[in-house]
C-alpha cells in the first residue's frame, strides 16, 4: 500500500523541473562555463532518479524502471552536480580527464545493471532496490562513483564556504555553500538507509536535499559580488 511518503518523489521531480527552468537560461548565457553545463545534468539526473521513483508508487514494479531508476539514481547519483564542481574548482585538463575517466566506469556500470538477471523473491514488497539483482558485485560501482561525488560535491561546498567566511560570515556565497553542502549530504543519508531496506527515508533526504541545493544556487546567484573562482568570474 502506498503512504503518503511514497508520493515525495512526485513533488521533487516538481522542483527538479522547476529548478532547470533556472539553471538552464544561466548555463545559455554562459555556455563556455563547464561547470554550470555539469550541474544542469546533474539536476537533471536528479529528476530522472526521482521519476523513476514516482513511477514505481504511482504504476507499480517493474524490471526496466528499477534498473533505469538505479542507473540514473544510484549510478550516476550527485555525480554529474559534483562534476560540474570540479570544472569550477580545478584545471580545464584535469576535470576533462577525470571526466572521461569517470564516464566510462559509468558506462560500463550502466551496462552490467541492463544485463544482469533480476531475481524477486515470493516475499518481495514491490520496493525499488538493487537486491533484485543477481549479480550482486553490480552493486560495488555504486559506493566508488558515489564517494567521488561526496567528496568533490560536499567537500567542494564546504571548501567553498570556508574561503568565503574569510570575507565575512555574511557573505552570501558563504550562505549558499552552507545549503549546498547539507543540500549534498542529505541524499547520501537516504541512500545508506535504502542499502539498509528503508527506502522511504531517501525520498525524504532527497527532497531535503534538492530544496537545499536550490536555495544555495539561488543566494549565490543573486550575489553581484566577483567570485573567487576565475572560472565563475567571467
Amino acid at each position: 500500500i502506498n503512504t503518503l511518503i511514497d508520493h515525495i518523489p512526485i513533488l521533487t521531480t516538481l522542483v527538479a523541473i522547476l529548478f532547470l527552468t533556472r539553471l538552464i537560461p544561466h548555463y545559455r548565457s554562459k555556455p563556455q562555463a563547464r561547470y554550470l553545463l555539469w550541474w544542469t545534468i546533474g539536476v537533471a539526473t536528479y529528476g530522472l532518479g526521482t521519476l523513476a521513483e514516482s513511477i514505481n508508487t504511482v504504476f507499480g514494479w517493474s524490471e526496466l524502471n528499477t534498473r533505469l531508476w538505479y542507473i540514473v539514481g544510484a549510478l550516476l547519483g550527485g555525480w554529474p552536480l559534483a562534476q560540474g564542481t570540479v570544472y569550477l574548482l580545478m584545471r580545464r585538463k584535469v576535470a576533462d580527464v577525470l571526466t572521461v575517466i569517470f564516464l566510462v566506469v559509468i558506462a560500463v556500470a550502466a551496462t552490467c545493471v541492463m544485463l544482469t538477471p533480476v531475481d524477486v523473491g515470493a516475499d518481495f514488497d514491490g520496493r525499488l532496490t538493487g537486491r533484485v539483482f543477481v549479480w550482486e558485485w553490480v552493486r560495488w560501482f555504486s559506493p566508488f562513483i558515489n564517494l567521488y561525488a561526496f567528496i568533490f560535491l560536499f567537500g567542494g561546498a564546504i571548501y567553498s564556504a570556508l574561503r568565503y567566511a574569510k570575507l565575512g560570515r555574511d557573505h552570501p556565497r558563504f550562505l549558499g555553500n552552507v545549503f549546498i553542502s547539507i543540500g549534498a549530504l542529505l541524499p547520501g543519508i537516504g541512500g545508506s538507509f535504502t542499502r539498509a531496506g528503508y527506502v522511504e527515508v531517501l525520498f525524504v533526504t532527497e527532497l531535503i536535499g534538492l530544496l537545499c541545493i536550490y536555495y544555495g544556487y539561488t543566494v549565490i546567484r543573486r550575489d553581484r559580488q566577483v567570485s573567487v573562482y576565475p572560472a565563475q568570474a567571467v
